[in-house]
């Protein structure tokens, strides 16, 4: 069996008003995230490293920051692209792993349902996505609640 191991970075400003997109729901909070899209952090990452495992570049490349039908789009219409891609080169999910970088707000109670919005866009089972949360300390900009950064890695199989 052939399988390959992908890793997704990425940061969003965060801003007061803004909605906060995680995980392909809306936390509530007094910040939220910018960026063209939904600024949904934890799809990006996501996305970006099962592109990357399977040698499809970016999710920029797919999905161009330029392009004026991405404004504002929903990222879980990105994630479900992504998954086709995939699927349409035959590649599966193994499995994910992922961590969100934030001071606030806490993002454990939320968890369970990143875990079941995500699974049910990718058609994968929620035993094999993991969502994990951290703190900075107060240290860097997601310390000083000026941002979110979240990492993935990714295992992908050859059907």
């Amino acid at each position: 069996m052939k399988i390959r191991t992908g890793l997704g970075y990425d940061v969003h400003q965060l801003k007061e008003g803004s909605d906060f997109w995680l995980g392909g729901i809306k936390v509530e909070h007094e910040k939220g995230a910018v960026g063209h899209s939904d600024a949904d952090v934890l799809i990006h990452v996501i996305c970006d490293a099962l592109l990357g495992a399977a040698n499809m570049r970016d999710i920029g490349y797919h999905f161009s920051d330029k392009d004026p039908q991405y404004k504002g789009i929903d990222s879980k219409i990105l994630l479900k692209d992504v998954m086709k891609l995939l699927r349409e080169a035959g590649w599966e999910v193994g499995n994910i792993d992922t961590t969100i970088c934030l001071q606030r707000p806490k993002v454990n109670p939320h968890i369970p349902a990143m875990k079941a919005c995500l699974a049910e866009v990718m058609s994968i089972e929620e035993e094999d996505l993991s969502i994990k949360a951290t703190t900075t300390e107060q240290l860097g900009f997601v310390g000083k609640e000026e941002g979110v950064a979240a990492f993935a890695t990714v295992l992908i199989e050859k059907r």
